[in-house]
């Protein structure tokens, strides 16, 4: 069993990695783009991936689904159902990049690590990744959060969530929908992941409940939505008859600190609270200037 958070540059062939700056260059997000993520949060439909790595990508989480794939000691979490609801399926796992080449080439993509670098602002470090799929007919939902409500143990915030579809993403199916603007909000209660999607609503002021107005992402296979820590962000049920499957690449600014004693991730040895985030589990993905690129 080979656990792939050991190798810290791409593995295979899936991907290539830009051989001098100009090489770069097709990959970067417009001023516009960077502009619309700060003013609403989130930008969406960059592609990041071609119809060959896609496939690539939906066979190695096929195997993955697979309660005895011989990896899956490696994973942080695996929930085959973390739907509340019986009638409904959502299944959401924390670690594939240890566990499928795919999963760990996808983490030193060019086409991610680019745009990740102009919205942090500097060099892209390695969080944890998660995988959902809701199947056709009966896919659970996702319900409203902020994704640093559940990062408080990391610090400072300077986090970035990449979702990137595996299939197309439609209202229909289930896709994200983001509440534009709300990144500017104050870190709110956790109030469930799977759960009722109104649940969120008990926590907001009157102001914040005037300007909870969803806007569905609807992406094609391959094509991504990047968003703010704070973003109120949730998905969703899936009646259609086609799947919904996405990954989710989550990241820092390089200079992010542990804020806990204990571990980060299950199974992942301690980081001391103040101690710079690092090692084997939490590798630089792109230094900029190492690779004499500019992202201001």
């Amino acid at each position: 069993m080979r656990d792939y958070s050991e190798i810290h540059q791409l593995a295979g062939k899936l991907f290539a990695w830009p051989q001098d700056a100009s090489a770069w260059e097709p990959f970067r997000l417009s001023q516009e783009q960077v502009s619309h993520f700060h003013e609403h949060g989130y930008v969406a439909g960059v592609r990041l991936l071609n119809d060959a790595q896609v496939a690539a990508l939906r066979d190695a989480l096929q195997r993955l689904l697979d309660p005895n794939h011989p990896a899956h000691a490696l994973f942080y979490e695996f929930h085959s159902n973390e739907s509340h609801d019986p009638s409904t399926v959502l299944f959401h796992a924390l670690g594939a990049w240890r566990a499928e080449e795919a999963f760990h080439d996808i983490l030193w993509n060019p086409a991610y690590l680019l745009p990740a670098a102009q919205l942090l602002g500097g060099s892209v470090r390695f969080w944890h990744d998660q995988l959902f799929s809701k199947p056709a007919n009966h896919g659970g939902v996702v319900a409203w959060h902020q994704d640093y409500s559940y990062w408080t143990r990391t610090q400072p915030m300077a986090h970035l969530t990449c979702w990137i579809g595996l299939d197309d993403s439609t209202t229909e199916n289930g896709c994200l929908q983001y509440i534009p603007g709300s990144h500017r909000w104050n870190l709110l209660p956790i109030t469930g992941l799977t759960g009722n999607m109104d649940e969120i609503k008990t926590v907001l002021t009157e102001e914040q409940r005037e300007q909870f107005q969803p806007v569905a992402i609807e992406l094609r296979a391959g094509e991504c939505a990047f968003h703010h820590p704070l973003l109120v962000h949730g998905s969703f049920e899936n009646r259609s008859p086609r799947p919904r499957r996405a990954a989710v690449i989550n990241v820092f600014r390089d200079g992010v600190c542990s804020d806990a004693n204990e571990s980060l991730l299950e199974g992942v040895p301690a980081i001391p609270r103040g101690e710079v985030m690092g090692g084997q589990f939490f590798p630089l993905l792109l230094n900029p200037t190492a690779e004499g690129v500019t992202v201001g």
